[in-house]
């Protein structure tokens, strides 16, 4: 008989787990296919926005692979927490001055939205990247 809480439920962790991956991957990989976008996000002043976006967008596809491997998931987890922090200036700088960033087609008010946002993309992947035997 199965005891484990329907909350923990290691088939649905699974689950969110793939997709937060998978999203991360895609993610990761639009830095490099879309580069310009990513470059316009940096704030002024934080560095070589082409060496920004490349470490950045490589740390996410490392880190959506790494969720997959379990040896690997909980040091990805950590490592994607501490990138979804890095970013989150980014974040608040498009919301700021979104008529400086390149190619953005998005609602105004969806920037400021997408802020409080990063708090639940940290849970979520705190909660994936716990240890378990799957």
């Amino acid at each position: 008989m199965d005891r484990t809480p329907a909350r923990e439920h290691p088939v649905w962790r699974k689950l969110l787990r793939v997709l937060a991956a998978a999203l991360f991957v895609v993610a990761g990989s639009k830095h490099f296919t879309n580069a310009a976008f990513y470059r316009s996000i940096v704030p002024r002043g934080f560095g070589d926005p082409p060496l920004l976006v490349a470490i950045s967008g490589g740390c996410e596809i490392a880190g959506g692979l790494g969720l997959l491997i379990a040896p690997l998931r909980r040091l990805a987890g950590w490592g994607l927490i501490a990138l979804l922090i890095a970013v989150f200036p980014a974040n608040v700088y498009m919301a700021l001055y979104p008529n400086r960033i390149v190619g953005l087609h998005v609602t105004h008010w969806l920037l400021w939205l997408r802020l409080p946002l990063q708090g639940i993309f940290i849970l979520w992947v705190w909660f994936i990247s716990r240890s378990d035997k799957t």
